[in-house]
Order: C-alpha cells, then structure tokens, then sequence
C-alpha cells in the first residue's frame, strides 16, 4: 500500500510540476511529498523528476514510469470494486472542470440527485472560462465548448449548442434592430476573448458552406461569460451566445434574439480525459452522469468535422 500511495504523489507533482503545489493538493507537508518520491526513487534505482529552483520535470525514465502509473492505478481503483454492486460501492476524488455558465445553469442544481445515489463519491468542481491544462492541473475530465486541437486527448462528443445573435431590448431601443449584415456597421458588439488582449475575431455569420467572421465596433471585451451576459443585458451590445442558456430571458423580454438567418456555428460540446488505457469506474459513471443530464440541452452533432483530435 505504501507503493501505491508514493505513486499517487509522484503524479500529483509530476501534473504539477511542483512539490509545494502537490503536497497542497494532497494535504500532506511537503516533507512527506518528497520523501515519498525520494524512496520511490531509490526502490526502482532511476531518478524521476529533474529538480531545479524554479520547476520540476519529468526525466526521460520518469515520462515512462508516469505513463504506466497511471495505467496501473487506474487498474487498481477498479479492482478495489470489482465485486462490488450499486452507486453506494464507488467511492474516490473526482477532480472536474467545466465552463462556469454551463456549471451554473445546468449542473449544480443536479448534483445532489448524484451524490444521493453514490455517498462516498467527493467532487472538486473548477468552474471557468479558462482553458485548463488537464494533465498538469491533475483533472479526470473536462467539459470542453468549441473545436477541440488537442491531439493527446482523449473526447466524448455529448452534442452541441445551437447560437442566438442577441441584445438588450434597451440596446434595440437606443440604437435599432439590425434586419441584414450590413446594418452592424451601426451597431456594437460585446467582444469576448479567452485572454485579454488577444484580437476579437467579430462577428460569426454563415457565408455559404463556410462561416466567416465580421470585425466589428464594441467599447467593451470580456473574458468571462457572466461578464459577457451582463454587458449585453446592460446594454453594452450584441453578443452571440447558447440559446439555451438564454432562453428565459428571451421568453421573459429582457433580451430580444436578432438576425436568427445569421447564426454563428455551432458549438461542439465534449467530455475530455486524459488518454488512457482504462478510467476509474467512478469517473466512467459520473461522465455518463454529465452526458445524460445535458442531453435535453444539447442537439446532436450534425458532423464529427468540428472535433480536432481528441
């Protein structure tokens, strides 16, 4: 037992790249970490991990030996509950990330139903617009909106958003309802970016078999999809968003869906996990819990073309 706890922390730094970060998310001093990995060293005769003041790497005998832990220990949790039967068996960490308005306007709400079914099933829940780095940040899955380029990776197509062009009844008030592409060289877009200073691509409009991009005028970006939600509501503009995350405010009049010829793309939703020969069987029954409850929310992919690697 004592192998396989030094082989859970040696991938927790190896993800991290750090002991500090590791014996944090372990909730172990950090002494205990790297005598831990130090012995583990010493039992297989080979050096890990190269450290140095600011990082710590992967050796080439260490790329090897990570790859096959997580194999063996993913063999091993399942064999844990091989014999086990019902939710109440599973038992285990599951560290998640999804994108915070998906978390908050699908999920949430829904995970008691889960956790009442497997009680001893814990959940770290990051929820943000920013695009984690799976392996390093040590996660079982993600849910990722939007064309995947991740090769090393491993995605479960779950469907995809269909996208309102949409604005502020206010907005519409002040400034007019666009009827055809050319009336947004009057109007304002709320540009929305993932990292504050990268370029706006416009707005997405179909241009035949393809979709192109219009740049437009917007006095506010944003990196948040609150942030996003709010502008628009405050009549900052149009933005182009999930209908279904919008669609009570629609039906209440508080935001008024415009150009619905000129929908942008839409967006491809996927569950991604590190790619691996098995998955814990708690991580196979929560991602078949997360494709289940979005299911009503999503309509099926109309092609796999949107999905680059996995």
């Amino acid at each position: 037992m004592q192998r396989i706890q030094a082989m859970q922390i040696f991938l927790r730094v190896a993800e991290l790249e750090s002991f500090t970060r590791a014996a944090e998310n372990l909730g172990l001093p950090k002494a205990t970490v790297s005598t831990a990995v130090q012995h583990l060293e010493a039992e297989l005769g080979a050096r890990l991990l190269q450290r140095t003041t600011r990082r710590v790497q992967l050796t080439q005998d260490g790329r090897s030996y990570y790859t096959r832990c997580k194999d063996l220990l993913a063999d091993f949790d399942e064999l844990q509950t091989m014999f086990e039967q019902g939710g109440a068996s599973l038992r285990g960490l599951i560290r998640v990330d999804m994108p915070s308005g998906l978390a908050r306007n699908f999920l949430v709400g829904r995970l008691p139903e889960f956790l009442a079914a497997h009680p001893h099933i814990e959940l770290e829940l990051s929820s943000t617009d920013r695009r984690v780095d799976l392996v390093r940040e040590g996660f079982d899955c993600v849910i990722r909106v939007g064309t995947l380029v991740d090769s090393t990776l491993v995605a479960r197509p779950l469907g995809e958003y269909a996208i309102a062009n949409c604005a502020s009844a206010e907005y519409l008030r002040r400034h007019g309802t666009p009827r055809r592409l050319a009336d947004l060289a009057k109007h304002q877009l709320v540009h929305y970016v993932q990292t504050l200073g990268a370029k706006s691509p416009g707005f997405e409009y179909p241009d035949g078999d393809t979709y192109a991009c219009l740049p437009m005028a917007g006095a506010v970006t944003v990196n948040n999809s609150d942030a996003y939600l709010a502008a628009c509501l405050a009549g900052l503009g149009l933005i182009q968003v999930p209908r279904v995350a919008v669609r009570a405010l629609i039906d209440a009049g508080q935001l008024v869906e415009v150009l619905p010829k000129l929908r942008a793309e839409p967006m491809p939703v996927n569950i991604v996990y590190p790619h691996r020969r098995h998955l814990s069987r708690r991580v196979q029954v929560f991602m078949n819990w997360l494709a289940d409850t979005l299911r009503p929310y999503l309509r099926a992919q109309a092609s796999s073309s949107a999905i680059r690697g996995g």
